[in-house]
């Protein structure tokens, strides 16, 4: 079973606005709502850079309704389908997602937020724990990047999320546009030369937000994403309890598992609920 840490409301509000902030990096839009935060992409439909956040409305059933239905109507004015993340706790309401459900959304698949809680079992990489014909690359900016590392990082999170390896190279350049922000970090380890796991970190605000964290299947269990995952943690400087934090799908008990035992606790588990 997934441990579980209490955390407060006003620490789950800037986790969630955090996030949403790091994922509007380099060229997407964040929109306050005052009881709500909205990620707008505005030129790709995806409904994962089209949602909204940190939904604090109404317990009153028809206060509830008509903030549902303003919301509605501003996703049809963006020609975005409607869509909803859930605080895992602290959501207003307490019951959003079942009103949501209620409503016609559907959960597509969601996940736990876990939070750094032992900062020691993340502690930065020494050389003697690099195996041997491993080599990993820190890259903050994309001239630090060797002339292949943004292909190939591209390429190791389409297969690592069983994306078509086709979205390489969007993955890449998606890469190199948000490593132009300083606020933004970038791990890459190799085995023998060939690029084998990635991780990234977004840092502000006194959080650090840890993504895109891939092994390449024939790679896996070899403690590589164990590897970048705390090599980017040093890159962003996230030393301290509650400074870092990530998502992982319910489902991914192995990636559950290998957070725990890097200091990781889940503040819950939340659904993620498109619009049918």
């Amino acid at each position: 079973m997934t441990r579980r840490i209490a955390i407060d409301a006003a620490a789950m509000t800037a986790i969630e606005r955090h996030e949403t902030a790091s994922h509007a990096i380099p060229a997407r839009e964040m929109r306050e709502l005052g009881d709500a935060v909205m990620l707008h992409d505005p030129f790709d439909a995806d409904p994962f850079w089209n949602r909204l956040a940190a939904v604090r409305w109404p317990d009153d059933p028809a206060a509830f309704d008509r903030r549902l239905t303003e919301v509605m109507a501003l996703f049809a004015i963006l020609g975005r389908r409607p869509h909803v993340w859930p605080s895992p706790v602290h959501a207003g309401p307490a019951d959003l997602a079942e009103r949501l459900a209620a409503n016609g959304f559907v959960d597509v698949g969601g996940g736990h937020v876990m939070v750094l809680s032992d900062v020691d079992l993340a502690a930065p990489v020494r050389q003697a724990e690099i195996p041997a014909g491993v080599s990993v690359r820190v890259i903050r900016r994309p001239p630090d990047a060797g002339p292949h590392d943004l292909a190939d990082a591209g390429a190791v999170l389409a297969a690592a999320f069983g994306a078509p390896v086709t979205r390489g190279p969007s993955l890449a350049a998606e890469l190199a546009a948000t490593l132009a922000d300083p606020r933004i970090v970038l791990v890459i380890a190799r085995v023998h030369g060939t690029a084998a796991a990635v991780a990234k970190a977004t840092t502000f605000d006194g959080l650090t937000y840890l993504s895109s964290i891939g092994t390449l299947p024939g790679f896996r269990g070899r403690g590589l994403a164990a590897l970048v995952t705390r090599r980017v943690m040093a890159a962003a400087g996230a030393r301290a309890p509650g400074t870092a934090y990530l998502g992982v799908f319910s489902g991914n008990t192995t990636a559950i598992g290998l957070y725990e035992r890097l200091g990781f606790v889940s503040v819950g588990k939340s659904p993620d609920l498109l619009l049918e």
